[in-house]
């Protein structure tokens, strides 16, 4: 399979795609993924597609549409079979493509047909050097790639031909390309590469590749001590694409394609003491960075059994992402900690963090982990405003879940001998992944894992972390690694059980189930106006205030336990009672140090 790839109009956002078959069957079909591995949502990536026409020497063949992705071509068997079409690429994620005079990105799933029954053949990739050079821009600069491929032949800038073994390695290679910033590092004896599109001129970059350098030594070391001529890759690529406002990353097999805001990169001016602490913006792009980083292992490599073999043709469902996704948001920032990059106090603000977020979302009592990772498709990833209710993250109560199997083996170790979590991910390593090997992995592989090492069955454990609904043994098990739990007055939007929109006017976005709002009958769509305020406790003879955002309820409400909304709703008037809650309702959790010696065990320092 040979595709090249050029740019048909910088400014019409246009990729021209030609893919050549060498010897194709006899009405060849051709398809492309639905969907993108590691986002689990059918994307529908073939609405982008534009003109396939095809070729066979110099006669023109017929193309037929099956489906809304998989089209067939009346060809002969055996004779080269040209195929070409454009795709539409104005989408700045990581997940699919994008196309202008200033950058190039795209992920194989959004460009490349998969032929049918020629999968497993080489793949090659050709990126037309003269195509993405805009002729109207001044002053010309040479755009330069980025890509976890193999070269074949390529030019400095990194233009020319790549090959994959498959097409699975082609599709989990993205390419980067444009006038990126560009740095190497070494780490664990592997070529490290970190490319930077939209980087303002005061970016740090030194700091940026000593904290990413950090990072990945701690995590190499992680999975394979002082044997890291095991590791599963021998070259990586961070593709980071900083913009005004955006957030996310997709892991891939030796690269990942990250996004963050702009503001949240490490300015040379905050960074001129190498001790300086990372703002809360580049602490969150770093625990970014450790997260795609780790799922390196867990999940391209360790993966579940269900992903042992991906079909692009449609959702591919698995009750483990609690653990490839879950299990590696716990490790993201304890890992940043471990590599000295924030303190502990840092470290329990982030956990914390992740705990409150579970605590304040109601759908936990009615929706498992295990649950929710096979829904990801229809729940996690498909979001309304009453997925609060619904549905749990399997990321963040993943996490805990991670956390408290992590707690628990510390606590108890097995004849004197220590155990951590940290044993059963190289455990399950060994166990899964041998050579060049990947997978797969089931749940009764982590509890046979776990009954290896300790002695004991899980499987109660199991029952009630992952595939049950009841809230997770957090304090007590904090408490007894030097973490105390303290309770603090929640904000007023979620004692109320409100999460809302604040600009020109207060907008309800979501109304968590149970809530005092919930009870009121407010709805997601409302607009709150104003409130009345009568009988004692009201803060002034005057009955009725227009609200312009929330905290205006406090003031005007005074020492009134209840109150009367007014909701606007399909520009209908209406007056919802609302009875006000104490400042103990909803309390959020603060986690201070009550034993540092106990969490240094812990944390692993």
């Amino acid at each position: 399979m040979h595709y090249r790839i050029e740019a048909a109009d910088l400014h019409a956002h246009l990729y021209g795609v030609t893919l050549t078959i060498a010897q194709p069957t006899a009405e060849q079909r051709v398809s492309l993924p639905v969907w993108i591995a590691g986002s689990y949502m059918v994307r529908e990536f073939a609405k982008q597609i534009t003109g396939i026409r095809a070729r066979q020497g110099q006669r023109a063949v017929s193309v037929q549409q099956l489906d809304k992705a998989t089209w067939t071509i009346d060809c002969e068997a055996d004779t080269p079979l040209t195929l070409h079409y454009q795709v539409h690429a104005h989408d700045d994620s990581v997940r699919t493509a994008w196309l202008t005079a200033q950058r190039g990105f795209f992920n194989g799933t959004s460009l490349c047909l998969q032929v049918e029954g020629k999968a497993e053949v080489p793949h090659y990739l050709e990126l037309v050097a003269d195509s993405f050079h805009p002729q109207d821009t001044t002053p010309k600069r040479a755009w330069q790639v980025a890509t976890g491929l193999k070269p074949v032949k390529t030019d400095r800038q990194g233009f020319g031909t790549y090959v994959a073994a498959d097409y699975d390695e082609l599709v989990d290679c993205p390419v980067e390309m444009g006038t990126f910033w560009s740095a190497s590092f070494q780490a664990g004896g592997i070529e490290h590469r970190f490319v930077v599109a939209g980087a303002t001129p005061t970016f740090d970059g030194e700091r940026l590749v000593r904290d990413a350098q950090k990072i990945c030594e701690t995590a190499i070391r992680f999975w394979h001590g002082h044997k890291r001529s095991t590791t599963p890759h021998k070259h990586y690529v961070f593709m980071l694409n900083a913009v005004a406002n955006g957030y996310g990353g997709l892991e891939h097999r030796n690269s990942t394609a990250l996004i963050c805001n702009r503001a949240d990169l490490p300015q040379i001016n905050d960074s001129k003491s190498t001790d300086a602490k990372p703002s809360d913006g580049y602490t969150t792009l770093l625990g970014l960075i450790s997260h795609e980083y780790f799922h390196t292992w867990n999940v391209k490599r360790l993966r579940p059994a269900e992903f042992a073999r991906y079909d692009y043709t449609q959702e591919n469902y698995t009750e483990l992402l609690w653990f490839f996704e879950g299990f590696t948001s716990y490790y993201d920032d304890l890992l940043l900690r471990r590599a000295g990059l924030i303190d502990d106090a840092q470290y329990l603000k982030l956990l914390n963090k992740t705990i409150n977020q579970v605590l304040q979302t109601p759908g936990r009592a009615v929706h498992s982990v295990a649950q929710s990772s096979f829904e990801a498709w229809t729940k996690y990833y498909r979001q309304d405003a009453n997925s609060p209710n619904l549905t749990v993250s399997y990321y963040t109560k993943g996490a805990l879940v991670a956390l408290c199997l992590d707690l628990t083996l510390r606590q108890h170790g097995v004849k004197n001998h220590s155990v951590s979590l940290d044993d059963v991910m190289r455990a399950l390593w060994a166990r899964c992944c041998t050579g060049q090997h990947t997978g797969p992995m089931t749940e009764a592989d982590v509890l046979a894992v776990l009954k290896e090492l300790t002695g004991r069955s899980w499987a109660t454990e199991f029952k009630a972390w992952v595939h049950g609904t009841r809230d997770l043994p957090l304090e007590k098990l904090l408490a007894a690694h030097g973490v105390k739990v303290q309770y603090d007055p929640a904000q007023l939007a979620q004692r109320l059980g409100l999460r809302v929109a604040q600009d020109h006017s207060l907008q309800i976005k979501t109304v968590l189930l149970g809530s005092t709002a919930h009870k009121a009958g407010f709805a997601p769509g409302d607009e709150w106006l104003g409130v009345e305020v009568t009988g004692q406790g009201a803060a002034s003879p005057t009955s009725a205030w227009h609200l312009k955002k929330l905290d205006d309820l406090q003031l005007y409400a005074g020492a009134a336990k209840k109150v009367t909304a007014l909701i606007s709703r399909d520009r209908q008037l209406l007056r919802l009672s609302l009875r006000l809650p104490d400042a103990k309702t909803n309390s959020t959790w603060r986690l201070t140090i009550d034993n540092a010696k106990l969490l240094s065990r812990w944390l692993g320092l």
